[in-house]
């Protein structure tokens, strides 16, 4: 599996490329997020070899195993923090992130704020968006997304460089990316985080700047 990683990227890579040509974006405007949550060690190692170097976790503690000892060899390390964050984590999810792209009501918002002055980092941060307003779902209603853009900027101090989604699994995932996208240009932000293994081409197509993809680049998750 760890020899299948660097042509998986490449050909991911090749994806990307063909993908922006043909919607007359530049391939440097997408940048692909390794998500390597539940990967082992050889799997990552096997990537970082590669060259790929922006990777998303979902957990904080889990981040800190993979990530900590590692920083300091690859000093152009990226990490997006891309699953769901609780505020008793933030403190330590500011110090270890570089992105955090789940900013979803305003008591992680403002806690994100205050620790980013405490720390002296202001991280670019992504709010989510609940594109289906989906009950069990996080994510800011898209109705409710002017207001919290705003609360977030002028309440918390936030630098808010765009919108995350992950879209109903039951439908059309098209629909939500572009949706997104239209939601980015009303508030007026640029970055878009949307698209994983199985629909990052469409999220392409619709204006992704961030893509993450996990299976199609790690394989099948390590059990």
């Amino acid at each position: 599996m760890t020899e299948n990683i660097s042509h998986n990227i490449k050909d991911i890579q090749a994806v990307i490329a063909k993908t922006t040509k043909k919607w007359n974006r530049k391939a440097g405007d997408v940048t692909l997020v390794a998500v390597s949550k539940v990967q082992p060690d050889e799997r990552i190692d096997a990537a970082l070899a590669a060259g790929q170097r922006t990777f998303g976790e979902n957990r904080v503690q889990e981040a800190y195993a993979h990530w900590e000892s590692r920083r300091a060899d690859y000093p152009d390390l990226r990490l997006h923090l891309i699953g769901p964050l609780q505020s008793n984590k933030a403190a330590d999810a500011v110090a270890l992130f570089d992105v955090i792209e789940t900013v979803d009501r305003k008591k992680i918002a403002r806690v994100l704020g205050q620790e980013m002055e405490k720390q002296g980092r202001k991280l670019p941060c992504f709010i989510q968006v609940n594109t289906g307003s989906e009950a069990q779902k996080a994510g800011v209603d898209p109705a409710e997304l002017q207001q919290f853009y705003d609360y977030c900027i002028d309440e918390c101090g936030l630098d808010i460089a765009g919108l995350m989604c992950i879209p109903p699994i039951d439908e059309p995932a098209g629909i939500h990316f572009a949706f997104l996208k239209t939601l980015a240009d009303r508030i007026g932000v640029s970055a878009l985080s949307m698209g994983m293994s199985a629909d990052y081409p469409k999220a392409i197509a619709a204006g992704a700047t961030y893509v993450r993809v996990g299976s199609a680049l790690f394989g099948a998750r390590a059990t």
